[in-house]
């Protein structure tokens, strides 16, 4: 009896839980369709308007595709550079090893002010121009810490048997990479990529040190909102950018619970 009370009490507080997260989301998911420019409940109506009108505007269809350039370059720049970083550290023993493995994390933990103020001062210091790699290299620092952490577990689980059994079989370095390597990481590298390119579409606080006047979709949301114009085209936008950012999160978690690297119980 005390077992299924406790059970329960977990699944109401858990639903409890749900609810205080996704509750203002689903709110603002209704809000897009309002056919009144007030947002009031209940809405009288609904209609797609909104989606016309924040699809013509050429200021939002700009912010989208700078926020999608941004996204993918620093998702390419963690994969490269953060699998590479996992390898040396799951692969290699070397003196200060773990101080490295701290050092990769820690821009993950770092608040986005200050890193968005060191890197605003860096490019001020040395005469960089805010571009579109300016914001790369600032989401870069953060997506990294996603893939590094993704192909490190990966690793950590992966015997080195079979590399060695590869080599041993007579196969080169690359072709124990192409065959043994990659298959076996390919699943991590993607849910990291996944997390990586969510987490820098949405990013907010490095993006406004390391844009200059420039407008991702996220900076242009907080302007239209902080100056309270145009609010049912806000709602059309955020509900894209919602979906755009769920749907890799949820295919990164189904690809981490297929690999066995998320177990359920």
């Amino acid at each position: 009896m005390e077992g299924r009370l406790s059970r329960g009490g977990l699944g109401l507080w858990t639903v409890l839980v749900v609810l205080f997260l996704w509750f203002p989301l689903a709110v603002i998911l209704v809000y897009a369709f309002n056919t009144s420019n007030i947002q009031s409940w209940p809405i009288p109506g609904f209609t797609l308007r909104w989606f016309r009108v924040a699809w013509n505007d050429a200021e939002a269809r700009a912010a989208l595709v700078l926020s999608l350039k941004a996204a993918l370059a620093a998702t390419g720049i963690a994969l490269v550079l953060g699998t590479m970083a996992a390898a040396a550290v799951a692969r290699l023993r070397f003196f200060g090893r773990e101080t490295l493995s701290c050092l990769l994390i820690l821009p993950i933990a770092l608040p986005g002010v200050i890193t968005g103020i060191a890197l605003s001062s860096f490019y001020t210091f040395w005469g960089v121009p805010f571009s579109l790699w300016t914001i790369v290299i600032g989401h870069a620092t953060f997506c990294v810490v996603i893939v590094y952490n993704n192909v490190l577990a990966r690793l950590r689980r992966t015997s080195p048997s079979l590399i060695e059994a590869s080599m041993d079989l007579g196969a080169d370095g690359w072709q124990t990479f192409r065959f043994v390597t990659f298959p076996v990481l390919s699943t991590a590298l993607i849910s990291g990529a996944l997390l990586a390119f969510a987490l820098s579409f949405d990013e907010v606080i490095v993006t406004l040190f390391t844009a200059g006047a420039q407008n991702t979709l996220p900076i242009w949301i907080l302007g239209k909102i902080r100056l309270g114009q145009q609010l049912p085209e806000v709602n059309a936008v955020v509900f894209v950018v919602i979906v755009l950012t769920v749907i890799p999160v949820i295919v990164s978690q189904r690809l981490a619970q297929d690999s066995g690297l998320l177990r359920r119980r």
